[in-house]
């Protein structure tokens, strides 16, 4: 797979020209109007936004985790062996923090994602402006911009709620102060930019893996209905249910993406490494089941997941020089699966307990499997495995909840749910599972999409953000059946017995961010 817009991000560093080097304005005095003055400048702003702002929140350190990790944290769901040190964590997971304790680590996301978007700005803007630039180009350059915009965007709302609402590059001292906008505002910004990218023309049909990892339609197209799947629960309790149904369906009847499928024998087992998940594991089938990724080259940006595959007593027989679980499912998230018949809970599917190394077995606390590079592990401790962030399974699981909200338990609800319970209880009749479907309520059907969404995404994070959106707590039955019920979030405590509170189905905003600007004012329930 190419990383073209990686090495464009590298490449940046080395365009500028010597020859006239002693006539060149320092960098930091280079203006916007400056620098868009070449279709090349126009390139280079919109590739930069592939590594900047929200896409942040998936960069990994080996004792941190990956900031998108704290939501699963808060839900006790996973652990980290480095917690002792790594206080997000240990605050998380006793749901005892807030905007002073952990002011550096929520700032680090609020700042990180406000430069994302003031990027995209500076890109909105500017773009039409540059000389010589392609219709075709400036197309899909403000197409993947708004995209980004948007993105960032989401992140902010759902985890923080009212923000400030910036849709200008910073370009003067006015305005530094603003005060909180109301989500909604957010939201519509959010979709209006979606919506634009998507209907604008400049977004390849193509899967991102197809369209040498940029951003296409469907991307655009899945942010959008899991958009208006938030907006339609806590965060606003709009209906925005028929919305989010109908881009979730345009991605389904593209043909772009399937999901991937297990490789059987004429025995009808699944073949060695053809299991699905196996698969995905080894990148095979991105172009089809991952529909937006995070890049990683390990000769620019290495991907640090791989090494939080393993414990920490691990390292001496790896190639690592540390390794860390630092997203070891505990034991609600592993009784969330059907320890008997769900495949994705089975030894080297999702998870793994042992590594063979010269011959010899070496067992150790069950770590995520998903993310391992075995050239990496033995060899390189170099790894170049993108991230998937969306994937088609979670298409399937927003347009089966969507669907059933806005038109009952359908048919079509209930092929979409089925398929993925079909790959991962791939010993059970289909009928069987399908005909479990259609005598459920529509409040169980969406509580069997809550569960595949606990079990399916587990690697995509999306746990928290559901606990927001629905103010559910998932529980897992204790007894290995897999089954999951939902309680009242407020007012329950994760695995760590941590109380979850009213206060946090939003973060608190950083002190550091309070201090910078007095217009600001924290969420309720969390100290100033």
């Amino acid at each position: 797979m190419k990383k073209t817009h990686i090495l464009y991000l590298g490449l940046l560093l080395s365009t500028a020209s010597c020859d006239s080097f002693l006539e060149e304005k320092p960098k930091d005095e280079i203006g916007s109007t400056q620098y868009f003055s070449r279709p090349e400048h126009a390139r280079d702003a919109v590739n930069a936004l592939y590594r900047r702002g929200a896409m942040q929140m998936y960069e990994t350190g080996v004792y941190s985790g990956a900031r998108i990790m704290f939501g699963p944290y808060l839900s006790g769901f996973v652990d980290n062996d480095y917690k002792g040190q790594e206080f997000h964590v240990q605050r998380g997971q006793t749901m005892t923090f807030d905007g002073l304790n952990l002011s550096d680590y929520f700032n680090s996301m609020w700042s990180d994602i406000y430069a994302g978007i003031s990027r995209a700005n500076n890109a909105i803007k500017y773009i039409p402006e540059t000389p010589g630039l392609a219709a075709a180009d400036a197309e899909r350059y403000m197409a993947e911009a708004k995209f980004f915009r948007a993105l960032n965007y989401y992140y902010l709302v759902r985890m923080f709620g009212d923000v400030p609402l910036i849709t200008e590059p910073y370009e003067s001292l006015e305005n530094l102060f603003l005060e909180r906008t109301p989500a909604a505002q957010i939201y519509d910004l959010i979709t209006e930019d979606l919506n634009a990218a998507i209907d604008g023309g400049g977004l390849s049909e193509l899967s991102m893996a197809n369209n040498s990892g940029r951003i296409s339609k469907t991307v655009a197209q899945t942010v959008l209905a899991e958009v208006y799947l938030t907006m339609s629960g806590a965060a606003l309790g709009e209906d925005n249910y028929a919305n989010a149904a109908s881009n979730a369906r345009s991605i389904i009847n593209s043909g772009v993406h399937a999901l991937t499928q297990h490789t059987m024998t004429g025995n009808g087992q699944i073949a060695t490494n053809g299991s699905a998940y196996n698969k995905l594991k080894s990148s095979e089938s991105i172009p089809g089941e991952y529909i937006y990724y995070y890049e990683f080259d390990e000769t620019i940006a290495n991907n640090g997941y791989p090494a939080i595959c393993y414990p920490v007593t691990m390292a001496p027989q790896l190639a690592y020089a540390i390794t860390n679980n630092a997203y070891g499912p505990t034991p609600p998230l592993l009784n969330s699966y059907d320890r008997e018949n769900d495949l994705r809970v089975q030894e080297k599917q999702y998870f793994h307990s042992s590594i063979t190394i010269e011959g010899e077995e070496i067992d150790f606390a069950t770590s995520p499997y998903m993310w391992v590079d075995e050239e990496a592990a033995r060899n390189s401790a170099l790894s170049s495995k993108d991230k998937v962030i969306y994937s088609y399974a979670d298409v399937l699981l927003v347009a089966a909840e969507a669907i059933a909200m806005s038109e009952g338990v359908t048919p079509e609800a209930i092929d979409y749910l089925a398929q993925i319970k079909e790959r991962a209880m791939w010993k059970m009749d289909p009928a069987d599972i399908r005909s479990e479907l259609e005598g459920l309520s529509v409040e169980q059907f969406v509580e069997e999409v809550w569960e595949e969404r606990v079990r399916e995404l587990v690697f995509e994070f999306p746990i928290w953000f559901d606990v927001m959106r629905t103010r559910k707590m998932p529980s897992p039955v204790q007894d290995g059946s897999g089954e999951i019920n939902f309680i009242d979030a407020v007012g329950a405590t994760n695995y760590f017995n941590g109380p979850i509170k009213e206060a946090n189905m939003l973060f608190p905003l950083p002190e550091q961010e309070l201090q910078r600007n007095p217009s600001l004012t924290q969420n309720p329930g969390y100290a100033n």
